[in-house]
């Protein structure tokens, strides 16, 4: 069986999540995550994300993190499996006017790079959607992309801590969500999340990234330990 038979027993498209296929989510999806790009993006600066870089946002939603790295490197592909999603960064490109951020519908598995190595990639809340085994070959597939020395920051939802602990952890985070699904996720997301996605314990992770060809330089939990922030860089070998 070649890499790409493997690759082709599973519907990545099929995992992403009903909800990011749905047109109004997709509409509210920047004012519901919250995400401060231009922050996200000080991790891979300080790791020497500059003009000339090619960078690689894998589940890149609304293309928020894509469009401000455009000012920085020379290649952007922001890669996302939702139609939605790709059609909402398509939109916010074209109303800037950038002219060198691609973008491809597809998923860890199913994208097909084209041209010199990437130096970066990103990912923020989307491995979660694998299982753990296509996990650790999506892992491997974005080691091979890289070129060696590569970075890739990984930010997810990710279970830092054991078993026995996790009545209190999950507890408080579900404490955590927003009434009102516009200002956030709410209880009932999370709860979703927990039944239908595939988010795992960091203890899990972490030795899967390391075998998929990283070295892990930092990795930080947060105060609330279900969530992780990753800088790996891919080994020579």
């Amino acid at each position: 069986m070649t890499n790409m038979e493997l690759r082709g027993l599973v519907d990545e498209f099929a995992l992403a999540g009903t909800e990011h296929l749905d047109a109004v989510y997709v509409t509210a999806y920047d004012q519901k995550a919250g995400v401060e790009d231009a922050e996200d993006l000080g991790e891979l600066r300080e790791r020497g994300l500059q003009v000339g870089s090619t960078l690689i946002d894998f589940g890149a939603g609304t293309g928020g993190l894509a469009v401000v790295a455009a000012s920085f490197c020379d290649r952007v592909i922001a890669v996302d499996v939702s139609p939605g999603m790709i059609a909402a960064t398509r939109a916010k490109v074209a109303d800037r006017g950038i002219t060198n951020v691609e973008c491809v519908r597809a998923g860890f598995l199913s994208y097909e790079h084209k041209g010199q190595p990437p130096d970066f990639i990103y990912t923020r809340n989307a491995l979660h959607h694998l299982p753990d085994f296509w996990k650790g070959i999506a892992l491997g597939r974005m080691a091979e992309l890289l070129r060696p020395g590569g970075v890739l920051n990984l930010r997810d939802l990710v279970f830092a801590f054991e078993p026995s602990d996790a009545e209190r952890y999950i507890g408080e985070w579900l404490d955590t969500g927003t009434e009102r699904p516009e200002d956030g996720w709410t209880r009932e997301e999370l709860e979703e999340h927990l039944r239908h996605e595939y988010s795992t314990f960091a203890w899990l992770l972490e030795p899967m990234i390391e075998r998929a060809g990283f070295e892990i330089i930092r990795a930080d939990y947060g105060n609330v330990q279900v969530y992780a922030d990753y800088t790996c860089v891919r080994t020579s070998n």
